[in-house]
């Protein structure tokens, strides 16, 4: 990171225990150094064991990533600098509206049979990422579940931890992959209104659907991350979490050069 990230990133890091006075014992590491090594890790897309020597040893940094995914403390930095980043558009911190899409992946050697599959649409064995953004592309949910799980039945899941965790949002915009009975189960179980943007039968070419390009968007710059290319993660959530690495380094790097 820059020091103009870092000066970024440190306001919004979770506040360690033992600084409230509620337990536990100070920290033996520079939380720079930590979450540089994930984020080196996440954007080349090297195993843990080849961590270079300019960062803290792999078991350590492996640990601290273990222990900010268990806890929560990725995710609430992630929501706090996706909180920023609303703000300087001009935006209210909490969304009302957002995107739905999925992406299938191949899976490493690495990844058990009992959480891989084929999706026979794509013709992709492995994983598939189903997220969940708004206007801005900016990361809401996100769930990783076998390749031949199909969209609606991870549509269902995910969309009631949306509508828990963002209680505003009354509007999502999916494609045709997503269109039947969700749109009904949606409007009945949660109070969302699922409204499918399909492509025109009479255009051909590339075209660049409304408000469907959004969520594209955004899961071609996941692929930026080399870690996230290809499925290596044994645990679906170990792979949501470099998902969160990622943009969370997306979101810091805006927040900067905006600043700048």
């Amino acid at each position: 990171m820059t020091d103009a990230e870092w000066a970024l990133v440190r306001d919004c890091l979770p506040v360690p225990l033992w600084l409230e006075g509620r337990g536990g014992q100070p920290e033996g590491y520079c939380h720079r150094q930590m979450l540089d090594a994930v984020r080196y890790l996440v954007a080349g897309g090297i195993t843990w064991r080849a961590m270079p020597g300019d960062f803290p040893a792999w078991d350590r940094v492996y640990a601290f990533a273990r222990r900010w995914r268990v806890k929560g403390l990725l995710a609430e930095l992630h929501d706090r600098l996706r909180g920023l980043v609303r703000e300087e558009a001009g935006r209210d911190p909490e969304p009302t509206a957002a995107v739905i899409d999925a992406q299938s992946l191949r899976a490493a050697a690495t990844v058990p049979a009992a959480t891989r599959g084929y999706d026979g649409a794509k013709k992709v064995p492995g994983r598939k990422r189903h997220i969940v953004v708004d206007c801005l592309g900016l990361l809401l949910a996100v769930m990783v579940t076998a390749a031949n799980v199909t969209d609606r039945d991870a549509a269902m899941p995910l969309l009631e931890r949306v509508r828990a965790r963002y209680r505003r949002i009354v509007l999502v915009w999916a494609d045709g992959g997503y269109a039947g009975r969700l749109v009904g189960w949606a409007k009945q179980q949660l109070g969302l209104a699922l409204e499918i943007v399909k492509r025109s039968d009479d255009v051909s070419g590339f075209v660049v659907l409304p408000r469907r390009w959004v969520v594209e968007r955004t899961l071609s710059r996941l692929m930026r991350s080399r870690r996230l290319v290809r499925d290596y993660e044994t645990l679906p959530a170990v792979h949501e979490q470099m998902v969160l690495w990622s943009m969370t380094m997306l979101m810091s790097r805006r927040l900067a050069r905006r600043r700048a």
